[in-house]
């Protein structure tokens, strides 16, 4: 299970968003930064933090042209209950394939639950993998407001500034 590194192509993942609609990542994001965080499921304390962050921290991504999108093992029913919850406007796909996306991305998966573990991506226009950041339990994860700074560093030596 290879890593992705900075300079990959991020691979095209299908989201399945609850409600029928799918969404294919990185395509989605259209010329436009991503984030795409799997979380570990709706029962996780820290999973529902970071989603959280993510979507109060909305208008700042919005500001530097960042996309969020979420995935997890969860079903759709599961997953419609937790973006109510959370009051999550970006798209948020269910019922992956733990096994399958960790082939593609180097994601871990829980060896108890089967669940992908907590895994971040920030992308960059073009699809490809700034940043990536893994983890292999609870803990360990992307923050918006380092999102917010690395785009803006990245935009900034991109303009040659």
């Amino acid at each position: 299970m290879p890593l992705l590194s900075p300079g990959d192509s991020f691979p095209a993942l299908l989201l399945n968003q609850p409600g029928g609609e799918t969404l294919t990542i990185p395509d989605a994001f259209a010329g436009n930064f991503g984030v795409v965080l799997f979380y570990r499921g709706s029962w996780c304390p820290y999973c529902n933090a970071q989603l959280g962050a993510f979507q109060r921290a909305g208008e700042r991504l919005r500001q530097v042209g960042v996309q969020v999108a979420a995935l997890s093992t969860d079903d759709e029913a599961t997953t419609t209950d937790l973006v109510a919850k959370l009051g999550l406007t970006f798209p948020v796909g269910h019922s992956a394939d733990a096994v399958a996306v960790s082939a593609a991305t180097g994601a871990f998966v829980s060896p108890g639950r089967g669940n992908l573990e907590s895994t971040g991506f920030v992308l960059d226009p073009f699809g490809d993998v700034v940043v990536s950041v893994y983890s292999s339990g609870a803990i360990g994860r992307l923050l918006p407001d380092d999102v917010v700074g690395l785009v803006r560093h990245v935009t900034a030596q991109r303009a040659g500034r």
